[in-house]
């Protein structure tokens, strides 16, 4: 059993985690073979998220000394909690993970969003966003039409000019 000092500096590790990560995800990790768990900590390592399991009650201490509340009915059983300053990157992960294996066991309890808990179902939403760069590119999209639309009607008048001109070459050529 740890003492105290060991306790608390695992709780000031937590605490260092829970601030700097924009993205919590916790998951109740059963049913798991340790080959998939392999697969898994490799996966969410790729996308620059941290996996670890941790004490419930270290968790607990760490969350409340944060004034993080809510948390406390989520951990329960066996909790292992993906860190990341992405928001959305710990719970893309984690839900294409259980999609693709067909996971029934492993379940996602909850989520922190900025210092915020979340349930399981605003964690599979937030899953299911787009990625930032598609995002970003809708946006841009959405910018860039009415501008393409103004350019177009600009275009029109010396378009039609230009039709002009060729009926006024053509009339000429003929006579």
């Amino acid at each position: 059993m740890p003492n105290i000092e060991e306790k608390s500096l695992v709780v000031s590790e937590i605490k260092e985690k829970f601030q700097n990560a924009s993205g919590i995800v916790l998951a109740d990790y059963r049913g798991l073979t340790v080959a998939q768990v392999t697969q898994l900590r490799a996966q969410l390592r790729n996308a620059g998220v941290e996996y670890r399991v941790m004490k419930n009650t270290l968790v607990r201490r760490a969350a409340a000394e944060l004034g993080v509340e809510g948390l406390d009915s989520y951990l329960k059983g066996p909790t292992a909690l993906a860190f990341c300053a992405d928001p959305v990157a710990p719970a893309k992960v984690l839900m294409e993970f259980v999609k693709v294996n067909k996971l029934k066991k492993f379940q996602i309890k909850a989520g922190v969003l900025n210092g915020k808990v979340i349930g399981s179902e605003e964690v599979k939403a937030l899953a299911a966003l787009p990625s930032r760069e598609v995002l970003l590119t809708m946006v841009l999209r959405g910018m860039q039409a009415p501008l393409t639309g103004m350019v177009n009607v600009l275009q029109g008048p010396i378009r039609k000019m230009g039709y002009a001109l060729e009926e006024v070459r053509k009339l000429k050529a003929a006579q």
